[in-house]
C-alpha cells in the first residue's frame, strides 16, 4: 500500500468494444505481475473485475471496475470498462480518473464502433492514448492489414512499439532493445527508426543530436520527449498481445511502467471555477501538501453497505480522519474508512496521495461527478462536463405489487445515482414514470438489478420516445392572475418575451424588469412557473428546450401579491407566448451504424430509406463486409434488430448514437398534440 510516490503511479483505463478481451487482459496483467495467484476466466465467472452476477451470466462487463498491481516499482491502477454500446457512458465516465486511455482492439474484429467513440472522447479530453491489439494468436487475424486500418482510421501517429512474432508466440521489442526475431510483418529496425523519428520531432535540440551527429539515443534521453509526444497526440503507441496465452504481457507491463505518463506528466485535468460563461480554468497540481481536490467518477449503492463513492485524488492528501466537503456543501463529512479497491474487494488504507484511486462508504450525500475538497477555497470547483451520450430509449414502469410505489421510487433514485447515463422522469401529464437509457439491454440490466438488489418488480410499457418541444419564432405573452376568496387575495401580472435558441442550447431565463414593476423577490417564482411548463411541455406533454424567456414587465399589489400568484402568472404568460410562437415537436435523430456482409448492402440501404433515414456513407471492411452509416429517427427503429437479423441471416450488427433533434412530420405532431391532455392548474 505504501512505498510509492505520485511519480511512481500510472493510471490507465482499458476501453474498447465488447469482445475485445479487456477483462481477460486485466486478469493476465494481474497474474503476470503477481497481484493474484491464479488467472480467472470470463467463462467461469472467476475474474477480479467482472464480479457482478449479471456480468458473470452475460460474460461481459456492465460497469467499470478498479484494480491495481505493482511492476518494476511502479503502482499501476487499471480500470476495466464495459464495451457494449449501451454501456459506453460508463466507460466515458471514468476517463477523468486516468492519464492514459488504452484502446483494446480485437485482432479478428478490428476497429468497432465503441472503440471509435472512446478514441474520439479521449482525444477531446486530451488524454494520452495507446492501442493494444489483442488476440494476436487468432489463426484468421490479418495483423498487417489491421495496423494499416488503424493508421487510416486514427492517423499516422499510430506506430508499433513492438511487433508480433511470425508464430504469434510472443512479440519483438521495437523501442527498449530492438533486435532480431522474425515478425509477422515489417522489421524491428524500421519500426524502431520510425518511432524515434516521431519522438524526436517534438524536441529540436535532441533531433539535431540524432540527425546531424548520427548519435544513437537511449530510452532515458527519450523519456521527456516521449511523454511530450503522448501529451500532444504526436504519438499513439501500438502494441500487440494475446491475453489468453500471455504473449506480449510482460512487455506490456514494461510499457505501462516505463513509458506511460505519471500524474505529473499527463495533461492536467480540466477543472473550472464558476458556471456558464463565467467559468474559468483552475490549475490543480499533484502536490500532496496542498488542499485536497478529488473527483468522484463512480458511485455504487449497495442495500447492505450503503453508498460507495470511488474518487481520484488530483491534489492534496486524504487520510481516515480527513474532513471533506462535497461540492459547494457547507457541512463536511469525516472519512471514517478510506478504501483501496481491487475489483469487488476493498481493503482499508491509511493514506491517499495525488494519483491514488480511493473509495469511501456510507456517505449518503456523495454523488457522481462531485468534487471533494477540504477547504472552502475550492468551492464552486467542478470538472469540465463529461461527454456522456444522452439517454434516448424509454420504458414506462409501474410496480407489479400495489403499495410498492414508494419502494419503486427509492430503488430508481438509487440506480439513477449509480449510472451517469440513466435518467428517471416523472411525467405528470401522462401520470407515468419513465426510465431513459442507452438502449434495450441497458434498461433490461437496470430492471434486473432493481429486482435482485431492491426486490422491486415492475410492469413495463412499450418504449417511449424522448420527444421534445420548442418554438420557432419570437413573440410576447401576458397574464394577470387575480383571485379573491374572502380573505387575502392573490395578484400577479407578468409580461414576457420568448425567442428560440439554436438547437441544443437548452433554456435561458432573463430578468429585464426595471423600475420595480415586479419586486425582485417574486422573479424566482415567475421562473418557477415557467420551468413547470419547460418540464411538462406546452403542446404535447414533452419537455421544452432551446427557448429564451425574458420577463420585462408586470404589476404587483402591496397586499395580495404572493409567490404563488406570480408562479401561476409566469406559467400562464409563458403558455400564452408559446401558443403564438409557432411551437413544434422535435424527435431524436440517431446515428445508425450497420455492419453486414457486402451482399446485404442493397437491402439495408433500402430499409433505411423506408425509415425516413438518410445514408451518410459506406466503408469497406475486411472479410467482405461493409459498414453503412446513416441518420434515422429513433421512433423508426422499433424492432430493427429482428429486421436486420432477417435481412442478413443473423450476420448483421448495428449501433446507435444520439445525433440531434429535428421537427417531427406534421401528421405525427397532430397525433401527439391531440393525445395530450394538459392538467388545469391554477
Amino acid at each position: 500500500m505504501g512505498g510509492y510516490s505520485t511519480h511512481d503511479m500510472r493510471n490507465i483505463a482499458l476501453v474498447g468494444h465488447a469482445g475485445s478481451g479487456k477483462t481477460t487482459l486485466v486478469e493476465s496483467l494481474l497474474y503476470t505481475a503477481g497481484a493474484i495467484s491464479a488467472a480467472g476466466s470470463v467463462e467461469r465467472g472467476s475474474t477480479v473485475s467482472d464480479f457482478d452476477p449479471m456480468e458473470r451470466e452475460l460474460q461481459h462487463s456492465l460497469d467499470a471496475s478498479v484494480c491495481h498491481l505493482m511492476h518494476g516499482g511502479r503502482r499501476i491502477n487499471l480500470i476495466d470498462t464495459p464495451g457494449y454500446p449501451d454501456f459506453a457512458g460508463r466507460a466515458i465516465s471514468v476517463l477523468p480518473a486516468v492519464e492514459t486511455a488504452a484502446l483494446v482492439v480485437n485482432a479478428q474484429s478490428g476497429i468497432e464502433r465503441v472503440t471509435e467513440t472512446l478514441m474520439e472522447v479521449a482525444t477531446r479530453r486530451k488524454l494520452c492514448r495507446m492501442i493494444i491489439v489483442n488476440r494476436i494468436d487468432a489463426p484468421d487475424a490479418d495483423l498487417p492489414a489491421l495496423l494499416r486500418h488503424i493508421q487510416t482510421k486514427f492517423g499516422g501517429t499510430c506506430l508499433p512499439i513492438n511487433l508480433p512474432l511470425a508464430d504469434g508466440s510472443g512479440v519483438a521489442d521495437c523501442y527498449f532493445a530492438p533486435a532480431g526475431g522474425e515478425t509477422a510483418f515489417s522489421s524491428v529496425e524500421s519500426a524502431h527508426t520510425r518511432l524515434i523519428d516521431q519522438v524526436v520531432e517534438v524536441d529540436e535540440a535532441l533531433m539535431e543530436v540524432y540527425l546531424e551527429q548520427g548519435q544513437e539515443l537511449d530510452p532515458a534521453q527519450l523519456h521527456d520527449p516521449f511523454e511530450q509526444a503522448l501529451r500532444e497526440g504526436h504519438l499513439i503507441p501500438v502494441c500487440f498481445v494475446s491475453a489468453r496465452t500471455g504473449a506480449g504481457i510482460p512487455q506490456l507491463l514494461d510499457i505501462f511502467s516505463r513509458l506511460m505518463p505519471d500524474p505529473s506528466e499527463g495533461n492536467p485535468p480540466p477543472f473550472l471555477r464558476g458556471e456558464g460563461a463565467d467559468a474559468a480554468p483552475i490549475e490543480v497540481v499533484p502536490d500532496r501538501g496542498r488542499h485536497v481536490v478529488a473527483h468522484v467518477f463512480k458511485v455504487v449503492v449497495d442495500p447492505f453497505v450503503g453508498r460507495v463513492g470511488f474518487f481520484r485524488i488530483h491534489q492534496g492528501t486524504v487520510t481516515p480522519d480527513s474532513r471533506l466537503f462535497i461540492g459547494d456543501g457547507r457541512k463536511p463529512f469525516k472519512v471514517a474508512h478510506l478504501l483501496e479497491p481491487q475489483g469487488r474487494d476493498s481493503r482499508e488504507c491509511v493514506i491517499g496521495i495525488p494519483g491514488d484511486i480511493r473509495a469511501v462508504s456510507k456517505v449518503d450525500e456523495i454523488h457522481f461527478d462531485a468534487v471533494l475538497h477540504d477547504s472552502h477555497d475550492e468551492d464552486m470547483l467542478h470538472l469540465k462536463s463529461m461527454d456522456c451520450p444522452p439517454a434516448m430509449f424509454g420504458l414506462a414502469v409501474e410496480p407489479i405489487r400495489r403499495g410498492d410505489e414508494q419502494k419503486l421510487s427509492e430503488a430508481l433514485n438509487k440506480l439513477d445515482a449509480e449510472d451517469p447515463c440513466l435518467r428517471v422522469e416523472h411525467r405528470a401529464s401522462l401520470n407515468e414514470t419513465v426510465l431513459l437509457g442507452m438502449g434495450d439491454l441497458h434498461l433490461r440490466v437496470v430492471l434486473e438489478r432493481m429486482k435482485a438488489k431492491f426486490n422491486v418488480e415492475v410492469k413495463t410499457h412499450p418504449p417511449s420516445i424522448a420527444y421534445r418541444e420548442t418554438i420557432t419564432t419570437g413573440t410576447e405573452g401576458h397574464y394577470r392572475h387575480k383571485k379573491q376568496t374572502g380573505g387575502a387575495g392573490q395578484f400577479g401580472e407578468v409580461s414576457i418575451r420568448v425567442a428560440p435558441l439554436e438547437r441544443g442550447a437548452g433554456f435561458e431565463f432573463v430578468d429585464k424588469v426595471v423600475g420595480g414593476a415586479i419586486p425582485g423577490q417574486f422573479i424566482p417564482a415567475i421562473e418557477k412557473g415557467v420551468r413547470q411548463v419547460i418540464e411538462s411541455g406546452a403542446i404535447a406533454g414533452f419537455p421544452m428546450q432551446d427557448v429564451r424567456v425574458e420577463v420585462y414587465d408586470g404589476k404587483h399589489h402591496s397586499v395580495d401579491s404572493k409567490e404563488i400568484a406570480f408562479s401561476t402568472a409566469g406559467r400562464k404568460a409563458f403558455l400564452d407566448a408559446v401558443s403564438k410562437a409557432k411551437p413544434i415537436v422535435l424527435e431524436p435523430i440517431v446515428k445508425l451504424r450497420v455492419t453486414a456482409p457486402n451482399l446485404n448492402m442493397g437491402d439495408i440501404t433500402g430499409d433505411v430509406s423506408g425509415m425516413r433515414g438518410m445514408i451518410n456513407g459506406t466503408e469497406a471492411l475486411p472479410g467482405n463486409r461493409v459498414e453503412i452509416t446513416a441518420q434515422v429517427p429513433l421512433s423508426e427503429l422499433e424492432n430493427y434488430q429482428s429486421r436486420l437479423k432477417s435481412m442478413t441471416g443473423g450476420e448483421g450488427a448495428y449501433t446507435v448514437e444520439f445525433s440531434h433533434y429535428d421537427p417531427v412530420p406534421p401528421r405525427t405532431q397532430q397525433t401527439l398534440v391531440k393525445a395530450f391532455k394538459p392538467s388545469d392548474e391554477g
